[in-house]
């Protein structure tokens, strides 16, 4: 059973273990329930070179929203051509889609934070749990200095929202590590990161940032008091 015991009893058991050792001592423990999600940003190409490369037995999948930006549909393409695997795509539900832009419009996110909050829960909050639906351990490129909201991030965390264990495999990682696993690996990236976009969400959500930003100032830029969060991070364990 997946439960804050167990993440803390997972926790300790690979505490004095490298990503790859923790990676196949979960993969034994939980055979064919671990699922890694990514959005092709740097965090999430680091992570799935060190699964496709050595050809873990853990499945990949992403979330698309509809929204892309043309260059992250074109690392999407390149991570497929490169390492010859398959990541299985889940997309929204179409009725969804079609009952919140012919009720609000193509742009009603920008209007308040609860109408970005259902935006982001129809494109990926419910996604994400069809995609979870059978997994008991779901692996994340998530890091601790990604935000003030992910500060006290852990390795190991329960989601209550899907019933799961959550592996923040780089939770320690600088981005300054990040580049250079890409760098030296010759990992495909999005090129939007070398254009001041560290954080990439959807395109009519995500902007470049500048020095001496946050980086999740890019998203959701209009908005002031909000906790710069989709939704599929949430409980206090915040992408």
């Amino acid at each position: 059973m997946m439960n804050a015991e167990m993440a803390i009893r997972l926790d300790n058991e690979t505490a004095a273990l490298s990503i790859r050792e923790a990676l196949e001592f979960l993969i034994e423990k939980f055979p064919g329930k671990i699922s890694f999600s990514s959005s092709f940003g740097m965090e999430d190409q680091v992570v799935t070179d060190m699964i496709f490369s050595q050809n873990l037995p853990i499945s990949l999948f992403t979330l698309d929203t509809g929204r892309n930006f043309e260059e992250t549909n074109k690392v999407h393409n390149s991570t497929l051509s490169r390492y010859g695997k398959k990541i299985q795509v889940f997309h929204p539900y179409q009725t969804d889609i079609e009952n919140l832009v012919s009720e609000k419009g193509p742009f009603s996110f920008y209007e308040s934070v609860e109408n970005r909050v259902e935006c982001c829960q129809i494109r990926k909050v419910k996604p994400l749990h069809r995609a979870l639906k059978d997994v008991s351990v779901w692996i994340t490129g998530l890091r601790n200095e990604q935000s003030n909201d992910r500060g006290n991030l852990k390795r190991f965390i329960f989601d209550p929202a899907n019933q799961v264990i959550k592996f923040n495999v780089l939770f320690d990682w600088s981005l300054e590590q990040v580049k250079r696993y890409i760098k030296d690996n010759h990992v495909p990236y999005n090129t939007l990161h070398d254009k001041g976009f560290i954080s990439i969400g959807c395109a009519p959500c995500t902007r470049a940032i500048g020095p001496g930003q946050n980086i999740r100032d890019g998203r959701w830029w209009w908005e002031n008091n909000s906790s710069k969060e989709c939704g599929i991070h949430t409980n206090g364990n915040d992408q």
